[in-house]
């Protein structure tokens, strides 16, 4: 590794670090004394970023020290682990909207706002960067049935249907998604490993691990503990940080919450851009939605059932037009291979159009 690289990674790390030692104990604290919602909040948004890169970092060195195959088991399992905590929380409190907008800030978040700081940031430096086309087609395929067909299905069908029937109709989604997921993963790591080959994998194979096994097992464990507690006090503020700044609760969840639970990912994506590893980027960002679509909803969806109140997969008709363009938009801009400075920043237009309409609503 370079040694302005190596610098980056120290500066990171180090600053992660500062922020954990700071920020758990002012978050037990705070939390005893009252202290104003708003000043928690951002204590706990800081802290959770933080808990995420190290979480990061403990799965990256179990990915190496597993393999390739168990390794992209493991990233596909912790990559959005974050936001899940979160939102077992918020559906635990209640807050379903919250949950739905944390979602479709998720997709919004990664397609447009990682995709376009990646290709953005990247494209300053390269005046073109490439990246695997038919990883980019078969991404594509998956984009439009996870987002457009499994999203949009309910949607319509909940206009006809009350809400137990909407309920019934979201659990078959999502156990049907749950399942294709798993197949995906099949499909990429197992009968067409060699055929999907990434340099993410390749990169792995020569690569020595930072830390031990037993080491980053603990460290994720741990991680894993302090993110629980710190997220469960996190969804006890939005309410009053909602009335305190003029936020609502969609606005809250598709820019705030969606940003705090993926930042250490989205950290990663723009870095590997700006060293030229796009194939990289563009996993992350990709690959994350897919999770999060095919994944992470779905298993919201199962979970809500042991909760008063569950979720059916019905998203309000601002977020699944977001969700939708966004998809249209960053399939248009990457079927072709590469990107540019332009590309991205096209990205970042369409997030920051969306990004004022929900905090309008």
């Amino acid at each position: 590794m370079p040694t302005y690289e190596r610098t980056e990674c120290v500066l990171f790390n180090r600053i992660f670090f500062i922020a954990i030692i700071i920020g758990v104990p002012l978050s037990v604290i705070g939390s005893m004394l009252h202290w104003p919602a708003v000043i928690l909040f951002v204590i706990y948004c800081a802290t959770i970023v933080a808990l995420a890169g190290y979480m990061g970092r403990a799965t990256e060195s179990l990915a190496i020290v597993a393999g390739p195959r168990i390794g992209g088991l493991l990233n596909a399992t912790f990559g959005n682990a974050v936001e899940l905590i979160i939102s077992i929380f918020a559906l635990k409190a209640g807050l379903i909207s919250v949950v739905l907008a944390s979602l479709t800030g998720s997709v919004l978040g990664n397609l447009l706002l990682v995709g376009g700081l990646s290709f953005f940031i990247g494209g300053l430096k390269f005046k073109q960067q490439k990246f695997n086309v038919y990883d980019a087609r078969h991404n594509a395929g998956l984009l439009i049935f996870a987002v457009v067909v499994a999203f949009v299905f309910p949607e319509v069908f909940s206009y006809k249907l009350n809400d137990a029937d909407s309920l019934t109709l979201s659990v078959w989604v999502a156990v049907i998604m749950i399942i294709l997921y798993i197949a995906a993963l099949l499909f990429k790591l197992v009968t067409h490993r060699g055929v999907y080959q990434s340099e993410h994998d390749d990169a792995h194979s020569g690569e020595t691990a930072e830390w031990s096994k037993w080491k980053a097992l603990i460290i994720l464990a741990l991680s894993t503990v302090a993110v629980a507690y710190v997220s469960e006090k996190l969804v006890h503020t939005f309410e009053e940080v909602g009335e305190t700044l003029g936020w609502s609760e969609v606005f809250i969840g598709v820019i705030i919450v969606a940003i705090v639970g993926n930042a250490a990912e989205h950290a990663s994506a723009i870095i590997m851009a700006y060293k030229n590893k796009m194939n990289v980027a563009v996993e992350i960002a990709i690959g994350s939605t897919l999770q999060i679509a095919m994944f992470v909803a779905p298993l919201l969806v199962l979970i809500s059932l042991f909760f008063e109140k569950s979720m059916a997969l019905v998203f309000t008709l601002p977020e699944l037009v977001a969700m939708v363009l966004a998809v249209f938009l960053t399939i248009s801009l990457t079927s072709d291979g590469d990107t540019n400075w332009f590309e991205g920043l096209t990205l970042l237009a369409a997030y920051l159009i969306m990004g004022v309409g929900f905090y309008l609503l």
